[in-house]
């Protein structure tokens, strides 16, 4: 509990500082951009993964300083992470990294912690598979594949406030579980320094948005997500080879499902952005309350909104990892019921036919209350300015 305390009092106070930073030097780490995927409604620093990444690193030296064999695993795990995380960050900046540069520099990274940490995926109770990870380059191929994809997967589901941080706050949260459950101390430590170093950085981040994950964060999570996970795999027989997939199985059928309708139902590139996500369709047509206001509050409000709904998502994928670690029949029929939930309420939004109790709406009453006061307000700042009156509407 003191390793999540310290690393959660790290990034509270370094993403603190990258948001006192902005104010003076905005044009270097906030986000200006705007697209089919942007949501929020004003310019904000996107480089909270630094104090993720610092507060990681801290705990990481406390974990070398009680224990020299697990600490240099975990900063050896950390020196694999920068190239991930160094073509993250550039890319936060500088706005020149493209995702498959991006993915590159993952796999590169994804490369060094299967070869110096011999992090690789060995198995996988799929028959035919377990014969390609037999060898080593198949099993270094698969692994470069798995963490490449888990860490673009993270960026792809960071698109509202709160919503990639919390996800992978449960999902290391489930790790440290069946980490301590197995005894291995390196992965149950390394997730609880994790856990304090996303819940620090989250406080700034939700609900309102006063900092971003950014790409360095993403990319960085994502590889220390799966990479924690293939350790755990690696050095546990007793785990079940479909952990480490049901934990992920969220972000990661969000990545397949995007590419499939982008690809074949819509006949685009995989890699153009879009705002039809699962988590966008859910802002634009279960939100309705705020449907039409512009004020940058409502705005922030219906962001935050979005996360929850992703959130109960996500916690359907990773209570049945944590509860069935080592169960690969319950653990293959939770993915498969996933996939089958994930498609049915996608497709239900899609074509407005939601639940009703999804769909949160704002009486007509309030509405028209609402409009009244922001007119009210234009008027006074008008009037303000020009020094007419204006009648009061009948």
């Amino acid at each position: 509990m003191s390793m999540l305390l310290i690393t959660f009092a790290v990034a509270f106070l370094l993403t603190m500082a990258v948001i006192r930073l902005a104010h003076s030097h905005g044009h270097l780490v906030n986000d200006h951009e705007s697209g089919p995927q942007k949501f929020h409604a004003r310019s904000v620093p996107r480089v909270g993964g630094l104090g993720i990444v610092c507060a990681v690193t801290v705990g990481a030296l406390v974990l070398w300083w009680q224990d020299h064999r697990v600490g240099s695993t975990a900063l050896l795990l950390l020196a694999c992470a920068v190239p991930a995380f160094g073509a993250g960050i550039v890319e936060d900046i500088t706005k020149r990294v493209s995702p498959r540069e991006r993915l590159l520099f993952t796999a590169v990274s994804a490369a060094l912690a299967g070869w110096l940490l011999d992090a690789l995926i060995r198995r996988t109770d799929i028959p035919g598979l377990d014969w390609v990870v037999s060898f080593w380059l198949g099993a270094l191929l698969l692994t470069v594949l798995a963490v490449a994809g888990i860490a673009n997967a993270v960026n792809l589901i960071d698109g509202f406030n709160g919503l990639s941080s919390m996800c992978v706050l449960m999902m290391l949260g489930s790790l440290a579980y069946v980490g301590f459950a197995v005894n291995d101390q390196l992965v149950a430590m390394m997730a609880l320094v994790g856990m304090g170093a996303v819940l620090g950085f989250f406080v700034w981040n939700y609900p309102a948005g006063l900092v971003f994950l950014g790409d360095g964060g993403a990319y960085f999570l994502g590889f220390y997500l799966s990479e924690l996970s293939i350790l755990l795999l690696a050095r546990n027989p007793e785990v079940s080879p479909m952990f480490p997939l049901t934990l992920v199985i969220y972000p990661v059928f969000e990545t397949v499902f995007s590419m499939y309708r982008r690809k074949w139902l819509q006949g685009r590139p995989v890699g153009m952005p879009d705002g039809v996500h699962l988590h966008s369709l859910i802002y634009r047509r279960l939100l309705r309350w705020a449907a039409g206001e512009r004020t940058a509050r409502e705005l922030t409000r219906r962001n935050s909104m979005t996360a929850p709904y992703l959130w109960l998502l996500c916690s359907l994928s990773v209570v049945p990892a944590m509860l069935w670690w080592d169960n690969t029949v319950m653990l293959g029929g939770c993915i498969v019921l996933f996939g089958v939930s994930y498609v049915t309420l996608y497709w239900r939004i899609v074509r407005f036919r939601a639940p009703r109790w999804m769909v949160l709406r704002r009486s007509r009453e309030r509405a028209r209350a609402a409009a009244e006061i922001i007119a009210r307000h234009d008027g006074s700042h008008a009037n303000r300015g020009t020094g007419c009156r204006t009648q009061r509407p009948q």
